[in-house]
């Protein structure tokens, strides 16, 4: 009978009038002890400081008005410091002893995270959440334990990077992500039934059972986040619990997705907003393919390879990456939540539902074109027939396209020939023909071994380098062909030294002349000028290339230098500096090749009254009407036309 009486006084104890008898019982008890007036003669004072064991000074000041209308302001000083027993009490004064009232939180208050009370001091005592003098009830706007303020009040330690880094926690700004996240946006605005990190992180419903994700009984292991997000979202949830996913997570898979795993934690968007994993343009790649694109995963559930690619290829995906958001995705056919299997016949993919299933978007679809593969595997799942018809198109398109390039290969040679055996005056000797070989093949070298390691995974880099041991290769012969670079531009530099060279430097510099020439050109294809200006030796495009060509040269050479020895360069330079290197390196490339493809191949190649190209840098003579028509004023062409006249 004593017994069953101890057990209701406890239990009487733990209630809400119980704390209101024990609060009242403390306040007669103590009636005679020191009053809160006792109290202010001292910690009334602003400039009342004490240095704690850290050294640091904090201040002893007590705002009354405060705390008479916090929930303790009922209560004495001393009903909190219960040692004090009397003035002046010592200055080591221990913390208050909240158990004293609330011995049911207490209790269960024994880890935070993977740490427990009393072995980290680190570890938020009460006062840390619910404050000291200031504690109010969480549905007060004044309580930090308010929705409104508890991220503010978490952040205070997970918002501190100190703290993040000394006790390895890998999200340094939880706080500030979940204030951009749907929910943050929510429970910020006012909404208090929106989560908040109480709602997520509290385990056996009490938020002074906060566990880490490796603990079985922790709100957020992996196995319990799909109940703990269904606290808010229980239909979902039994959805959940009816798909393949649910049901490898019930068996114990650890590598089945839970809601986190598509949704994300603490920075969760609704699907409208693009940047999130399950808007209709990135839930394929962004939140199901890597996990049905994975190899270990495929091998071990027996699932089929290639989904990606093969939805990508289809009229859904290519919409889906024009960024058409209404268009079938993933979800759209498999279902969100409640995703089953082609063989559980109430899936939305069950053979016998799926004219129902397209029949969303394709009200009047048959059921024969309903069940048309949609991730089909070519030469697999398509009909025979289908198969032969495609495999008669590949030789033809080979026999056809090949018979055109074939012909125009042929007509090209002999448009060339043509070309050589007009009447020719001299360009270049053969010192400076072979210059221009060597750049022309060390450049294309560069070029394509260069951007094969940025594109590695695009089709042309794969079939050059795809092979075993390819990529090593790649390097190799990109470091020779620089290296060759380089020999020939130190090859043009010492032709700079003789006679013809000087004369080439003096042609080439820059004047004042290619100035009012390009504004002459301009008007002349403007149909401004009724004649084109009449270039020398050289002309402004000419120039261009080779002041931009020896631009690019020192560039790609520094630059190539600092990647190249990177670590000898880290000694003598900062990290950044090697990433801005990079950066000159890469797109001083894109800038050549650009400039080769669309300014140089233009003029030698491409241009009527060229085409199909000058032979200068082959034989070095070029056509001499070709000559005098492009370089009216060049000397050569009065020396060959005095030729012609003696002759």
């Amino acid at each position: 009978m004593s017994l069953r009486f101890v057990v209701s006084l406890q239990g009487f104890a733990k209630s809400r009038w119980g704390l209101l008898v024990l609060n009242l019982f403390l306040m007669v008890g103590l009636s005679n002890a020191q009053s809160n007036d006792d109290c202010m003669q001292c910690h009334a004072d602003r400039s009342l400081v004490v240095q704690d064991t850290l050294g640091k000074t904090r201040s002893l000041y007590v705002d009354l008005n405060l705390l008479k209308s916090s929930t303790h302001g009922q209560l004495k000083c001393v009903s909190c410091h219960t040692s004090i027993k009397e003035l002046p009490h010592s200055e080591k004064l221990p913390a208050a002893n909240c158990g004293t009232c609330h011995s049911a939180q207490t209790e269960v208050y024994q880890w935070h995270g993977r740490q427990k009370l009393g072995v980290d001091p680190d570890l938020p005592t009460c006062q840390s959440c619910h404050g000291s003098h200031d504690v109010f009830h969480s549905f007060s706007k004044k309580s930090k334990v308010n929705p409104l303020n508890l991220p503010q009040t978490c952040g205070t330690c997970h918002e501190n990077i100190d703290l993040v880094k000394k006790h390895h926690i890998l999200l340094e700004e939880p706080v500030a992500v979940f204030k951009n996240s749907v929910h943050g946006k929510a429970s910020m605005g006012g909404l208090y039934f929106a989560a908040s990190c109480n709602d997520c992180h509290s385990s056996n419903g009490t938020a002074h059972i906060i566990l880490s994700p490796g603990n079985p009984q922790s709100s957020i292991n992996h196995f319990n986040v799909p109940k703990t997000c269904g606290r808010c979202h229980k239909g979902i949830e039994n959805d959940y619990w009816e798909g393949i996913h649910g049901s490898l997570t019930l068996r114990g898979e650890t590598d089945s997705p839970v809601c986190t795993n598509c949704h994300g934690e603490h920075g969760i968007l609704p699907p409208d907003d693009p940047r999130s994993p399950v808007s209709p343009t990135r839930v394929a790649e962004a939140t199901c393919s890597p996990c049905h694109e994975s190899a270990r995963l495929n091998e071990k559930y027996g699932i089929p390879t290639g989904r990606l690619k093969t939805w990508v290829d289809s009229y859904h995906g290519l919409k889906s990456k024009a960024g058409d958001l209404t268009v079938a995705n993933c979800a759209s056919c498999h279902g969100a939540h409640r995703i089953l299997p082609h063989t559980d016949s109430t899936s939305s993919i069950y053979p016998a539902n799926l004219q129902t299933t397209c029949g969303g978007c394709h009200p009047r679809i048959s059921a024969t074109l309903a069940r048309t593969p949609i991730h089909g595997t070519p030469g697999v799942s398509s009909t025979p027939i289908a198969n032969v018809v495609g495999n008669i198109y590949i030789v033809a398109i080979v026999l056809i396209v090949g018979t055109m390039a074939l012909h125009w290969l042929f007509d090209l040679r002999m448009q060339i020939k043509k070309v050589l055996q007009k009447k020719s005056v001299q360009r270049m000797t053969y010192n400076e023909m072979w210059q221009h070989m060597f750049l022309t093949i060390t450049f294309v070298v560069l070029v394509v071994t260069g951007f094969s390691l940025r594109f590695s995974d695009s089709a042309w880099v794969k079939f050059l380098f795809g092979w075993e041991g390819g990529f090593p290769v790649r390097g190799i012969i990109h470091r020779t062909a620089a290296v060759i670079f380089i020999l020939t531009a130190v090859w043009h530099l010492i032709y700079l030294t003789t006679d013809r060279g000087r004369r080439f430097l003096s042609d080439i510099f820059p004047s004042r002349k290619d100035l009012s020439q390009f504004f002459q050109m301009m008007g002349y294809n403007l149909g401004f000028r009724n004649e084109p200006p009449a270039f020398g030796v050289f002309g402004y495009v000419e120039k261009a290339e080779y002041w931009a060509l020896v631009w690019g040269t020192v560039m790609m050479i520094i630059t190539g230098f600092f990647l190249w020895f990177d670590n000898i360069a880290v000694k003598w330079f900062a990290k950044g500096f090697l990433d801005v290197m990079l950066v000159i390196h890469y797109y001083e490339a894109w800038l050549a090749t650009l400039a080769i493809l669309i300014w140089h191949m233009y003029s030698v190649v491409f241009r009527p009254g060229v085409y199909p190209m000058n032979p200068a840098w082959l034989t070095g003579r070029m056509p001499e009407e070709m000559h005098r028509h492009e370089h009216t004023e060049d000397p050569a062409v009065s020396r060959e036309e005095q030729k012609g006249q003696a002759e």
